[in-house]
C-alpha cells in the first residue's frame, strides 16, 4: 500500500531530514516507527502526504505518486488518509461533533459546511467514529472541557470520519499521562484490527512500542536502521536504534 523508494528529504539550510529511504507496508499492517527526537520520524509520515515535499525518490501511496503530485491529485491522496497529530489540532472554541465533522470537508460542498449543513449520512459517519472511540456522549461538548486523553480521541475519530485507507498518528500520546496513552494506543490498535485501516504511529516511548506495535521501523539520522516483527525485538535493537544505551526517558514506565 504504501512504497517509499530511494527517498531523501533536505530542508533548506542542508539539513538532511530524510536519507536514501526504501520502506514497504503492506495493506492492514500497524506499523510502529521509533527513534530519538530529529531522527525524521515527523517528516516520514509527513512526506506521505505531501506536507513535507520529498527532494528525492518516490513515494506511492495505493500506487499514486506523492511526490510532485499536483494540487489536484494531492487533495485526493490527503482525502484518503487520516492524520492524528500530538496536539490534537482541534478548534476549542466549538462543539466535539463539529470538530469531527471537519475529517468530512473533502466530500461536502464549502457553503454547506461553512453554514454547518451537514448532511445526515455525514452527521451519522460522525457519531459512529465518536462511538468507536468511547466518548459518544461528549458530542455536544465544546472541545475546550475536555481532557487531553478526550481532545485526543477527538482526534482519532476526525480522522475516522474521513474513512481512510491510512491512518498516520505522529507521537499521539506524548501529551497524555501513562494510563490515557494506553487507552489511546489501544483504540489505534483495534480501529486497524477491526476496520483494517492501514496505520503508521510514531512513539517515542519503547515500552508502549512493544506493547501495542506488530512491526517496528527504526530510524536513526533519517536512515532506516531497523526494520521487523516486534516479536524479535530486544533491548540490544533499541540501543541499535538510539545508537546508545535506553534511559528512564525512553520508557513511559520508568519502573521497568
Amino acid at each position: 500500500m504504501i512504497e517509499f523508494q530511494d527517498v531523501s528529504v533536505t530542508y533548506r539550510g542542508g539539513v538532511q531530514a530524510l536519507r536514501h529511504v526504501d520502506l514497504s507496508v503492506r495493506e492492514g499492517e500497524f506499523v510502529v516507527v521509533v527513534g530519538l527526537s530529529g531522527a525524521g520520524k515527523s517528516t516520514l509520515l509527513r512526506a506521505l502526504n505531501g506536507l513535507i515535499p520529498a527532494t528525492e525518490g518516490s513515494i506511492k501511496v495505493d500506487g499514486t505518486e506523492v511526490v510532485g503530485a499536483g494540487a489536484e491529485e494531492l487533495r485526493r491522496i490527503r482525502s484518503r488518509i487520516g492524520m492524528i497529530f500530538q496536539t490534537f489540532n482541534l478548534v476549542h472554541r466549538t462543539s466535539v461533533v463539529n470538530n469531527v465533522l471537519m475529517g468530512r470537508l473533502a466530500g461536502v460542498s464549502a457553503w454547506r459546511s461553512t453554514l454547518g449543513l451537514w448532511p445526515a449520512a455525514d452527521r451519522e459517519a460522525a457519531m459512529i467514529a465518536l462511538e468507536r472511540v468511547g466518548i459518544v456522549e461528549k458530542a455536544y461538548v465544546r472541545a475546550a472541557n475536555l481532557s487531553g486523553g478526550q481532545q485526543q480521541r477527538v482526534g482519532i475519530a476526525r480522522a475516522l470520519a474521513q474513512e481512510p485507507s491510512l491512518m498516520l498518528a505522529d507521537e499521539p500520546v506524548a501529551a497524555l499521562d501513562p494510563v490515557t496513552s494506553r487507552q489511546v494506543m489501544g483504540d489505534l490498535r483495534k480501529i486497524n484490527e477491526e476496520l483494517g485501516i492501514t496505520t503508521l504511529v510514531n512513539l517515542h516511548f519503547l515500552d508502549l512500542a512493544r506493547e501495542f506495535g506488530q512491526r517496528l521501523v527504526g530510524l536513526r539520522e533519517g536512515e532506516v536502521v531497523f526494520d521487523g516483527d516486534l516479536n524479535d525485538v530486544t533491548d540490544e535493537t533499541f540501543r541499535h536504534i538510539y545508537g546508545r544505551a535506553i534511559t528512564g526517558d525512553d520508557l513511559l514506565n520508568t519502573d521497568e
